[in-house]
């Protein structure tokens, strides 16, 4: 039986804005986008690591505007369509009307897990604009199959072209990735998308299981380079999807070209599997908290291990950065603890 083409995503210019501190040149942007371009990625997503809207004091600010870093990419490809996300309550549709002037082609929505709803109006939005319309359930470990299949009819109501399932927190395994991919694909009119990070060490892997249940739609980012200890690294899925025997829309030799002489240079540490991101993974904690969670146990003199741990206790997602510190306070003595009602 053939396998179906696998479609590489590439996310480095927007995920990996979080490990620069969100300071890519537009300079930066047009190289990365050069070079993906060139080994044949048909997406390519960029602007602030939280999404369009998000060069902000909670969130870091960014180095240029969402729509400059979209016009430097669209400026240097030829064939691929450039992407933002879109979360609801952080982007506008004021600011993705700025993106589309600018020249995005596509769009990628992202919702909680349990907030699929969040997402109808920018999708339907966006389809009537004639944008490609990708959508991201996040925190997607955070639900079993069948409860996630029920957010994703509603995405797949509104007329999304493809629904991710996305690991933020690289907290899923093979077996429990197969399975949300599988509901997925046997129950969606959309296409499957998925993102991994790899905390856990398994974001490659749990990629390849991805497909195997009938994700056609894999996200990566060269060098791993994304939050946490990074995603699902785009030349190394070239090399495994094609040595597992899938044909993908990306060529390998220049995946590596790009990932080595312009990647790298750019990157201020190697995307590593330290305790921090380790404990994300486990705790099942937002890829995003990474640095956060870090720089609160060197204020705090908290171990960041269990800073991350209450953290998932207590289920805090994507948003709630400010309860990273207030764990810490707590744990440090410094503010009576916060008891749920």
């Amino acid at each position: 039986m053939s396998t179906p083409l696998i479609h590489i995503v590439d996310t480095s210019l927007r995920d990996g804005s979080n490990t620069v501190g969100h300071q890519f040149t537009t300079e930066q942007v047009a190289a990365v986008s050069a070079g993906l371009d060139r080994a044949g990625v048909r997406t390519i997503e960029v602007a602030h690591g939280d999404g369009i809207g998000g060069s902000s004091l909670q969130f870091g600010r960014a180095a240029a505007t969402d729509p400059e870093y979209v016009a430097a990419a669209v400026a240097a490809v030829k064939d691929a369509s450039i992407a933002v996300l879109y979360v609801p309550g952080i982007a506008t549709l004021g600011d993705l009307q700025g993106c589309i002037d600018a020249g995005i082609t596509t769009v990628r929505v992202a919702v909680h897990c349990t907030e699929a709803d969040c997402g109808q109006q920018p999708v339907i939005w966006a389809k009537e604009k004639g944008l490609t319309v990708m959508t991201f359930l996040m925190m997607s470990h955070m639900l079993p199959p069948d409860r996630l299949l029920e957010q994703a009819k509603l995405l797949d109501s509104y007329g999304a072209d493809v629904i991710y399932v996305v690991d933020s927190a690289g907290a899923l395994v093979p077996n429990s990735t197969s399975e949300r991919v599988d509901a997925f694909a046997q129950n969606l009119r959309a296409k499957v998308g998925f993102h991994a990070h790899n905390n856990l060490g398994l974001g490659v892997g749990n990629a390849l299981a991805a497909a195997e249940a009938g994700a056609t739609y894999i996200d990566g980012s060269l060098r791993g380079l994304g939050a946490g200890a990074g995603n699902a690294q785009t030349e190394v899925l070239a090399a495994a999807f094609g040595r597992a025997g899938y044909e993908i829309d990306a060529e390998l030799f220049a995946l590596l070209d790009t990932a080595e002489n312009v990647v790298a240079p750019i990157m201020r540490r190697p995307q590593v599997i330290d305790e921090t991101a380790v404990m994300i993974g486990y705790a099942g904690v937002y890829s995003t908290f990474f640095h956060f969670a870090k720089r609160a146990s060197e204020k705090y003199n908290v171990p960041v291990a269990q800073i991350i741990m209450e953290l998932g206790r207590r289920g805090v997602i994507g948003g709630q950065e400010d309860m990273i510190i207030d764990v810490a306070a707590e744990m440090a003595g410094q503010l009576e603890p916060v008891v749920a009602s």
